[in-house]
């Protein structure tokens, strides 16, 4: 799964990410799944569930990618 989300604010958690984008049915299988060390943030494992994830990112993990932009205009 490939997947852009647009912020609607400065920053999402990681968790909440995870959760809105469809990857986890639930924010306790997101949290797991960090914890477990089976999501990257720009390509470095991510341990922290509440990271902010912000304009830019990309978020990846076994069998998804999640590039984070803004929708804030310039």
């Amino acid at each position: 799964m490939n997947e852009t989300f647009e912020l609607t604010g400065e920053y999402i958690t990681l968790c909440n990410l995870l959760k809105v984008c469809g990857v986890t049915d639930t924010g306790g299988a997101a949290k797991l799944m960090v914890a477990q060390g089976d999501v990257q943030v720009d390509g470095l494992m991510e341990l922290r569930k509440a990271c902010k994830i912000r304009d830019g990112q990309k978020v990846s993990g076994n069998g998804f990618t999640i590039d984070v932009i803004s929708n804030r205009e310039s």
